[in-house]
């Protein structure tokens, strides 16, 4: 029996996803085969290079093919953060536009990958820019961009642009890319939300149902919340009408459920909720085997309470991303969850910035900067031959589905800011900091108040406001910090409103 649980803190997860890899290994090979991540990104409003968006932002002169481009760049570069540069071989993506120019209802991207095979992605974007590429949707931008990265061997599905009453222009959709075969495909539209993408594939022999969702925003909203439950009840009847004809059906729901893992502990004026209430999201783990009622484990309750966090809120973290598992993925037929493999593509000097928050998407610059407001979330899975519905895996360990109503507050303090800060001396001076390369990196400062109403940093002659979110730290440091007086403080440093910024995130930060 497969024995591959441990609660492991973020600091050891390598070493256990190391012992996983050898234990994977060592077992006999009539048990395994074809071990395999299912990677769930969020990729904050990838739009196409048409110039044609229903976001004004996403218009130019605000977004333009170098915009483009970076975003493109950012999200390859996360993506061949695993298996060795290949990539997952499923990946799960929302927010990906909803062309308003291609007039092809499923496009070929095998032969847009062969119409572009001697050329670069970053070339089509520049000097070979023409209208052809300019119809291009942006998944098959995103599909060549990985290409030209070494990540090839996907077959894109894309979801549909449709939607219960009442109806209105959808500018996102949820799209999946997977190297398996796929069976069938359909979208599932629902209420004032993009349409739920249902992807059928077949994992050596095996059928795995994988269903993509992103539900309608406003987690903390009571009146987004009975939107969210109309977009759960489209979720909950489809998976109930598989579950019907096999109990023990291997499907992966996944995506951006807008919904805290503990929604209804966490916000106790909902009364129902969509997520826990309606479609059955639970973190007990040994509820799974049960055939009735037919629960989700939610794979937040495989981390501790404390490492729950792919998003961050007004100085909250939250759990908005999320992946659920139904029973048969804990059996021994066909598709199996590896246990304790479930985890956030947190990766430091990459989507992190200095202060720890995701490296979101920042419009500021000539090509802009930055990845994603959400974490992406992963699994792994093998599968097994045995054809035994009614063996579980053995769980050591199996988490209890605790009902904690807490909230992760950032903690700017834990930073260990000493370690992660730049000096000007490592940097060159001021005028080297004028570069988006090094947005969202902390700074150790050193300079004057400059004089005038803004509160703002003389460095080596050179201006740079200075911006405290705490309004009590703000009016005293404006007290403190007189006009020509010396100041050393901590910054993160970026832009607003086409000016250069340091960010004091905590008083810790202030010397």
């Amino acid at each position: 029996m497969i024995s591959s649980r441990e609660k492991c803190p973020t600091s050891r997860r390598a070493l256990c996803f190391l012992r996983l890899a050898l234990l994977v290994f060592v077992l006999p090979c009539a048990l395994l085969a074809r071990p395999f991540i299912v990677l769930v990104y969020n990729v904050e409003n990838l739009f196409d290079a048409d110039s044609q968006a229903l976001f004004r932002d996403y218009q130019p002169p605000h977004y333009t093919r170098q915009h483009v481009l970076t975003k493109l760049e950012s999200i390859t570069h996360v993506v061949s953060q695993f298996e060795g540069g290949r990539g997952p071989d499923i990946i799960l993506f929302q927010e990906i536009e909803v062309d308003q120019t291609n007039g092809e209802p499923v496009p070929d991207y095998d032969a847009i990958l062969r119409r572009y095979a001697h050329t670069t992605i970053r070339d089509m974007l520049g000097e070979r820019f023409d209208a052809a590429v300019a119809d291009l949707p942006a998944e098959a931008l995103l599909l060549k961009a990985m290409a030209d990265r070494g990540m090839t061997g996907y077959t894109v599905v894309r979801g549909e642009a449709v939607q219960l009453e009442p109806v209105r222009a959808l500018a996102q959709k949820n799209v999946t890319f997977t190297r398996f075969p796929v069976r069938r495909a359909a979208s599932h539209p629902t209420l004032n939300a993009r349409a739920i993408l249902e992807v059928e594939v077949e994992v050596d022999g095996a059928r795995l149902y994988l269903f993509n969702n992103h539900w309608k925003s406003g987690a903390g909203s009571l009146a987004e919340e009975q939107t969210r439950i109309a977009n759960a009840r489209t979720l909950r009847d489809r998976l109930d009408a598989i579950l019907a004809e096999d109990p023990s059906a291997d499907i992966i729901v996944a995506g951006d459920f807008n919904s805290q893992h503990n929604q209804k502990q966490r916000y106790p004026q909902m009364g129902t909720t969509a997520l826990g209430d309606v479609l059955g999201s639970q973190g007990d783990e040994l509820a799974i085997r049960r055939r009735w009622p037919r629960a989700l484990y939610n794979l937040w309750f495989e981390l501790p309470p404390e490492e729950r966090a792919s998003d961050a809120y007004q100085g909250e973290w939250g759990t908005l991303m999320q992946m659920l598992l139904t029973r048969g993925l804990y059996d021994y037929r066909g598709v199996q969850y590896v246990d304790n493999s479930f985890g956030v593509a947190r990766l430091p000097g990459v989507n992190v910035s200095d202060n720890g928050l995701p490296k979101r998407w920042s419009f500021a610059g000539p090509r802009g900067s930055g990845f994603s407001d959400h974490l992406p979330i992963y699994a792994k899975f093998i599968t097994v031959d045995d054809g035994d519905t009614e063996r579980g895996i053995w769980l050591k360990n199996p988490s209890a589905n605790e009902g904690i109503g807490h909230v992760n507050w950032v903690d700017f303090s834990k930073i260990d800011i000493e370690r992660v800060a730049l000096r000007l001396s490592e940097l060159g001076g001021a005028a080297a900091l004028r570069d988006d390369a090094l947005k969202g990196r902390i700074i150790r400062v050193v300079g004057r108040r400059a004089a005038g109403s803004r509160l703002a940093v003389l460095i080596d002659g050179e201006s740079f406001d200075v911006w405290i979110p705490e309004k009590e730290l703000r009016d005293r440091l404006r007290q403190r910090w007189r006009a020509g007086a010396s100041v050393q403080f901590y910054g993160e440093l970026g832009q607003y409103g086409g000016r250069w910024q340091f960010v004091i995130r905590d008083p810790s930060w202030v010397k």
